[in-house]
């Protein structure tokens, strides 16, 4: 089986501050890993680490996504070879349509594929079938990027964006947060119609609730910045129960 992420020893810095300490994931291709872990275990750093964001910085280990080393990829290049980060908090964009802003994106990525772009009217025909799978409006596509979007509409339109995007390896930062369960049935349903044997994802959550909806291949517990537990969706269940403490050694964590 061909993996689409490989994690070695991966040891980063935010301003500075080393968060991550060792970690090592394998993600094969076609599967949903979850990552779970107390708050400051370093798991929307992992994130923000294999998107490139700025200022998170590898300072040992390696990161390979489909066998190329990601350390030589700047963020728009690692976006454009087909990887997606729906952000915990997703950011608005005053003044840039989002269909303006999507078929930018969606086009970049079909370009870097060697694949035609789409015009005008495919784009549009496919966005209105993804977005009434996501139960939104199509004025969604005229109004700025999340600008006065609510919680759960912005949740849905990080999944609209991803469908529209098709990546390879989607990251999933804390798509659950904010979310009723109306609105989490949605969500999860639109991850779920992704799933192929060509793409994976790595979903980060704190809650099992999520779990349920969408059902992770493998488990994994980031505490202090190292994997320190993996296992089978059974593992959710455990940690629901019993909490951290047990696999942290913190008391706290409980």
């Amino acid at each position: 089986m061909t993996n689409i992420l490989e994690i070695r020893n991966l040891h980063a810095t935010v301003h500075g501050k080393e968060i991550l300490k060792g970690v090592d994931l394998v993600l094969p291709a076609g599967e949903i890993h979850a990552i779970m872990g107390p708050n400051g275990s370093g798991k929307s750093t992992l994130s923000y680490v294999l998107a490139g964001r700025d200022g998170y910085e590898v300072t040992a280990g390696e990161i390979l996504y489909k066998g190329q080393d990601l350390a030589v990829m700047e963020a728009d290049e690692r976006a454009r070879a087909g990887i997606f980060l729906a952000f915990q908090y997703p950011v608005e964009i005053p003044g840039v349509a989002n269909s303006v802003f999507l078929k930018a994106a969606v086009n970049a990525g079909r370009k870097a594929r060697g694949e035609p772009e789409l015009d005008a009217m495919d784009f549009l025909k496919k966005s209105k079938a993804l977005l009434k799978t996501l139960d939104m409006d199509e004025k969604f596509l005229n109004r700025p990027v999340n600008v006065g979007f609510s919680g759960g509409e912005k949740k849905r339109n990080e999944i609209f964006h991803m469908a529209m995007i098709e990546p390879s390896l989607a990251i999933l930062d804390e798509t659950d947060s904010g979310l009723d369960i109306d609105a989490l049935k949605v969500v999860s349903a639109g991850v779920n119609a992704l799933r192929n044997e060509n793409r994976s994802m790595l979903v980060i959550t704190h809650y099992q609730r999520l779990l349920e909806h969408i059902v992770p291949d493998r488990i994994h517990v980031l505490a202090g910045g190292r994997i320190v537990s993996s296992g089978g969706k059974e593992l959710a269940l455990e940690l629901e129960q019993n909490g951290y403490a047990g696999l942290t050694g913190d008391k706290s964590a409980a």
